[in-house]
Order: structure tokens, then sequence, then C-alpha cells
């Protein structure tokens, strides 16, 4: 791993992009390693010791704040958390609540709204390690452990096909990217007007590696024919709620529920990123089903973001 990493350890992580396929294998292949260390009662990797990590979250979280707030205790650290209100922008800039925290703390771990808040705070303070625990446009920390949920059952990504079924949404965004990036091919089947952003299909596309890429369909059916995972999440996002009766009329032949299941590969995996609102993008006969592995990823964002914490550590 660490020769790898010789090519350039990142210091923010700000989008998949941020990192390059080496660095990202890394990365989960140390997440496997902090996993079955775990497991076995082994937690000898400290790298945040007697460093601070600030939790800011503009957005409700349960998986991401929790998960964050253990990886940090685990690896050595303590977590600040600043109220809300005071975090990115309200009473100052967001560049001085960056320039500011530069001064007390090793890294921040972000979620907030637009991407370009995001960058704004981590271009004010280039000596912070920087985390993006969600934007609108980009959740890569999902997209990690979403790989490595795949890759714990399938060994790897490459030549395998994963269907986003809803939104072209931040999650989907950062799945594409980082799938491609394994040699995977992301199909994202969406209704009109809710594809994925084009400038997202030109990012996959320049990191697609081993025949991997992305491929968007407003069939449903087309999108998870033969997929050996089908993926979706919530129809509307947070911040989207004016929409959601509209949504919810747009979306609804996008339920994944066992019909469009059934046009899957065998034995096809469910995803979903969660909170699941169960009955709207997905039935309780799919999310509770054996193939379902939606809180295996939920526990594998606390294996990933250890191991992303530690590699923008140096370790």
């Amino acid at each position: 791993m660490h020769e790898q990493l010789s090519l350039g350890s990142p210091t923010r992580f700000l989008s998949v992009l941020d990192f390059d396929p080496l660095t990202l294998e890394a990365c989960l292949d140390l997440a496997a390693s902090l996993k079955a260390a775990r497991a076995a009662g082994r937690r000898h990797v400290r790298p945040l010791e007697g460093r601070h990590v600030a939790l800011l979250f503009e957005k409700p979280s349960l998986r991401t704040r929790s998960t964050f707030q253990i990886a940090v205790h685990e690896l050595g650290g303590d977590v600040v958390e600043p109220p809300a209100d005071v975090v990115l922008g309200g009473r100052e800039s967001v560049a001085d609540v960056a320039r500011n925290l530069e001064r007390w703390v090793y890294g921040a771990v972000i979620r907030t709204f637009a991407q370009a808040r995001l960058e704004e705070f981590a271009d004010a303070a280039p000596s912070l390690r920087v985390v993006n625990a969600l934007t609108d446009e980009e959740h890569p920390c999902q997209a990690l452990a979403d790989c490595l949920t795949l890759i714990d059952t399938w060994g790897g990504l490459r030549g395998r096909t994963i269907a986003f079924v809803g939104d072209g949404n931040n999650v989907a965004a950062s799945l594409a990217q980082a799938a491609a990036m394994l040699g995977a091919t992301v199909r994202v089947a969406s209704p009109v007007g809710f594809e994925l952003p084009h400038p997202v299909r030109e990012s996959v596309g320049a990191v697609a590696r081993f025949g991997g890429g992305v491929v968007v369909t407003n069939d449903p059916i087309e999108g998870v024919f033969g997929a050996d995972a089908v993926y979706t999440d919530v129809w509307a996002s947070m911040g989207q709620e004016s929409e959601a009766d509209a949504r919810r009329h747009a979306f609804a032949p996008f339920q994944v529920n066992a019909r469009l299941m059934a046009h899957a590969a065998p034995e096809a995996l469910f995803m979903h990123c969660l909170p699941a609102h169960r009955g709207d993008e997905v039935t309780d006969e799919v999310i509770d089903s054996p193939v379902s592995v939606v809180f295996d990823q939920a526990e594998n964002r606390l294996h990933t973001q250890k191991a992303l914490l530690a590699i923008l550590a140096g370790e």
C-alpha cells in the first residue's frame, strides 16, 4: 500500500476524483484490513493520536455523523462539533470559518449543500485535511462504502454491471465515478429531466478503466436488465421536500420492487444508501430480502471512513 501511495498522498477528499485509481484501491484495501482487525479486536492503527477533527454538518445525519465520530475515536483522535448555526457562513464567511479552524484542528468533515461551498472552505485552509461528507452534487464517502460492500461479495468490480434506478443525484454521481474507476459499468435509469448530469458522465468517461463506464437510460427495465446489483435512493433528497409530490408522480414507474428485480441477474444484490422511504423507491419485500446489502453498506461507512482518514493522514 505504501508504495502505491508514494505516488502522492492526497490531503483532501472532496470528490472521488481526488483519488487516482491506485489510491482508491489502496483505500479500499486498507478498509478491508481495518474491518478484519476490528472484528478480531485489534485496533492498533492510530494516525490521529493527539489530533482533532471538526465535524461541520449543515444537514441531518445518522450514519455519516456516527461513523465519523467512531472512526476518529478509533484512530486515536478527538472530535470537535461546533454548533450548526456557526459552522459555515451563518455568522462569518465560509473562508473565515476555515481559517479559524485551521489554527486549531487537523481536519474537517463537512456535510453541506453546494459543492462550491465545500471547495471554498478547502481552498481557504490548505493545511487542513478536508472530507466531503455529502453535498448536493457528490457523496464520495458513500461510494467508498458501496465499493467495499461489492468487493466483500464479489471480490472485485471489474466486468460487473450496477443499475442505479432513480434520480441521477449525488449518490449516483459518486458511485459511477468510483465503480467505473474499478472497472464496472453503471447504468443510471431515471425519468426524463432527472438524468445524471452530462459533466458527471464526462468525468466518469475520463477515469473509467477495464471497460467500465456509465450508461444513461429512461427505461427502468433496460437499466436493470441482467445487472449484478440494483441500487436506488430516495426520490426527494434533503432540500427537495417542496418537490416531493411531483417527484413521487415522476418516479413511480421506477420503484424497485420484485417485478423490477426479476429483470436483473439471478441473485442480484439490492443496494440503498439509506434512509429509505419504504413503499416509495423500494418495497419491503426487496429491502428486507436475502439479497439486500443495505446494512452492510451502512456498516462499511465506518471502515472506509477510517481508511480514508488514515490515508489523508499519510498512513
